[in-house]
């Protein structure tokens, strides 16, 4: 039985000093307990700005793609050395995105088929100036503008955009496959009501650097949008796709290993069980083929192929014709 740290006299000691209020109840701890209303930091439970990493971990995979397709393209097109790198992705509402860009900025609406909606793309204003100093064979140092695009500055950039938007739907091959197409170019931040303000989007950044300057492309995508294919994007999806990847070398080797056993029907007649019955030695059995007929080959009793019977060096044979598909004849 274990030692009683205070004796019964001392407990009803105690008990009489707190009932007579000579013991102070109050702890230093219970006083830091007592927060103000004030000092309370309101936080909203239903809030969407939130950084979605583990449902969106496939992208990490389609952005470095994408960044060396970027790099590829805009090399080849400017016809000079081209640095892109990716900087971040973030979940954020369309409002918070749109309002860190000022007039001029680059934007360019697009959709991803089969997907339903719309994407955005935006380029800085002062990229978008080098690149088309780049794209007149200047080396894209350019003076800050305090003007607008004009009208073949936006036709000259909606070129840049559609190679962008090629190299974007290539990355995507890796594990979805899309279909780009650009829709509407725009200028002013103001005018791109492309979601509601309160939608929940995910924002990515590439930083483009030349030789003499250096700028921003954004692609903005609605969770929306991407809620149906969020699986094909998890993390989980990427461990299982490398885990099958992982086994397909060895199951290759184990099938191109296994024996099969392989039958030519020479032909077939059914018979009734009185016949059967009633056959005796000398008697002979008529076939539905003859050796002018194509027989069938299968594999392990699966019908797989054509062929005609004869010999060849003395042995019994089998010339295949043609294989046989399930879908009429048709290979899939």
């Amino acid at each position: 039985m274990s030692e009683q740290i205070l004796s019964q006299e001392e407990i009803d000691a105690l008990l009489g000093a707190m009932a007579s209020g000579d013991v102070d109840l109050e702890t230093d701890d219970a006083e830091k307990a007592n927060i103000s209303l004030e000092e309370i930091e309101a936080y909203d439970l239903t809030s969407k700005n939130i950084l979605l990493q583990n449902q969106f971990f496939a992208l990490e995979e389609v952005n470095d793609k994408l960044t060396k397709f970027l790099k590829n393209f805009l090399s080849t097109f400017l016809q000079q050395k081209i640095d892109v790198k990716f900087v971040n992705t973030e979940m954020v509402v369309f409002d918070t995105f749109i309002q860190g860009f000022s007039p001029p900025t680059c934007f360019h609406i697009f959709t991803m088929e089969p997907l339903i909606g719309s994407s955005l793309m935006a380029i800085d204003q002062n990229l978008v100036f080098s690149l088309v100093e780049c794209m007149f064979g200047g080396t894209g140092k350019t003076k800050s503008y305090e003007r607008d695009f004009t009208a073949i500055e936006m036709r000259l950039m909606s070129k840049v955009a559609t190679g962008i938007l090629d190299a974007f739907e290539s990355a995507w091959e890796l594990i979805y496959s899309v279909s780009t197409d650009l829709k509407k170019s725009e200028s002013n931040p103001e005018y791109v009501h492309l979601f509601n303000p309160n939608d929940l989007v995910m924002s990515q950044t590439f930083s483009v650097v030349g030789k003499q300057f250096s700028g921003n492309i954004y692609f903005c995508l609605s969770y929306l949008m991407l809620e149906p294919i969020k699986e094909l994007l998890s993390s989980r999806f990427v461990r299982e796709k490398d885990t099958d990847h992982s086994w397909d070398g060895q199951l290759k080797d184990i099938m191109n290993s296994t024996e099969v056993n392989m039958t030519a029907e020479l032909g077939k007649k059914v018979y009734t069980i009185r016949q059967l019955i009633n056959m005796k030695e000398g008697d002979v059995i008529l076939l539905n083929s003859g050796p002018n007929d194509r027989i069938p080959i299968t594999v392990e009793s699966v019908p797989k192929y054509m062929g005609y019977p004869g010999v060849v060096n003395g042995n019994r044979a089998i010339e295949i014709v043609n294989p046989i598909y399930k879908n009429g004849g048709k290979r899939k």
